[in-house]
């Protein structure tokens, strides 16, 4: 028997499920039983594999593979029901997840270390998020996420991006036919510069898991090549680009990678983009204290987006040790808000969430002492 090229099975698409038991020298349907059982299924060990037959399992075994499933490190809970998940590879490496339910569910936690009891009849959740990583830590060094601080490690492969999902479906004990979730690749990393890997990932989630890519949303710093090659996608999530200053002086220095895409550049790109019928592009938009949150910067976001089919989501600063920005009064982000609305422009200020277990946004360290801001 020729030894299979993979050690594990998350991440390889029916193609290559479908490879690899021709290499095992077994039926072709035996293919489609191993992908239902890693991605509809979920199953995490060879041994719940029951529909194939165990030669079969065996097989599998010896040749060294494995699921592949990553392992649950840590686990906050949020006093809000926010979840935070710390994610274990085998070389060492970890990403955070986080899991925002919606709905009428029970109060659960305090922001300690946690396991399910304090979740304990909160089941009836019928809505939540999933915000997923990319890569373990980010490139892009955006001078107020904490992301930042850690520099990029590694990419992760199509399997441990969709594994963090299967691990959270799993450990919440949710079926994406039944229940609402929505996943938003806004974690740690830059989607777009793990591109193949991270639309491997979105191709398996849709054929394998079943959750649709009308619940996919994708945040972008502005790669702009990669804005075009997103748009010619067959399948792919809703696209939003974190934009957080008006100027290219401003967003230079808030976030260098503007040096190399420019805003002029990113807006063509993204006028040029092909929207799909009643979609709308998502600007996220940062607010500093003092620094991005007056009025001129509004205005001038208005004559930025004009003509663009777009909203803005409005977040005020979640702080963090070491980043060098405040959080500005209630008062100033809603004023922000409404020279937006006032210009036809839709505006939704976001409610943070998990800030005291650090799983809001641009918190993601793999914080593990917890201090309340």
């Amino acid at each position: 028997m020729k030894k299979p090229q993979h050690t594990e099975l998350l991440g390889l698409s029916l193609q290559q499920l479908s490879e690899l038991v021709e290499e095992l020298g077994e039926a072709p349907y035996r293919a489609r039983q191993l992908f239902d059982g890693l991605y509809r299924q979920r199953w995490s060990r060879l041994e719940q594999f029951t529909p194939l037959p165990l030669e079969v399992r065996r097989k599998l075994g010896e040749g060294g593979l494995a699921v592949g499933l990553p392992t649950q490190a840590q686990k906050y809970v949020s006093s809000d029901r926010t979840i935070r998940y710390l994610f274990a590879f085998a070389d060492g490496q970890s990403v955070e997840t986080v899991w925002m339910p919606e709905g009428d569910g029970g109060e659960a936690g305090d922001g300690s270390q946690s396991g399910d009891e304090e979740l304990e009849g909160s089941r009836d959740w019928h809505r939540a998020t999933i915000c997923v990583s990319s890569q373990v830590g980010c490139a892009v060094d955006c001078k107020f996420c904490m992301t930042a601080l850690l520099g990029l490690r590694r990419n992760l492969t199509a399997g441990e991006i969709v594994g963090q999902i299967l691990a959270v479906l799993a450990d919440r004990q949710v079926e994406p036919e039944r229940d609402r979730i929505n996943l938003v690749f806004m974690g740690q990393g830059e989607p777009f510069l793990n591109y193949d890997n991270f639309m491997h990932a979105v191709r398996l989630l849709v054929e394998g898991v079943g959750i649709p890519q009308s619940r996919m949303t994708v945040s972008t710093s502005g790669i702009v090549p990669r804005i075009a090659d997103f748009g010619a996608e067959p399948v792919r999530p809703k696209l939003a680009i974190s934009l957080n200053a008006p100027t290219e002086a401003l967003r230079t220095e808030i976030m260098p990678i503007t040096k190399k895409w420019t805003i002029e550049n990113l807006i063509a790109a993204l006028r040029d983009f092909p929207l799909r019928n009643r979609e709308r592009l998502t600007f996220e938009y940062v607010l500093l204290r003092e620094v991005n949150d007056d009025a001129q910067h509004a205005r001038a976001i208005v004559d930025l987006v004009r003509g663009l089919r777009a909203k803005v989501n409005l977040i005020a600063l979640n702080a963090g040790p070491e980043i060098p920005f405040n959080t500005p009064d209630a008062d100033r982000v809603l004023a922000f808000q409404r020279i937006l609305m006032q210009a036809g422009i839709p505006a939704f200020i976001r409610r943070p969430r998990g800030r005291d277990i650090y799983a809001a946004c641009g918190q993601l360290k793999q914080t593990t002492e917890l201090v309340q801001l």
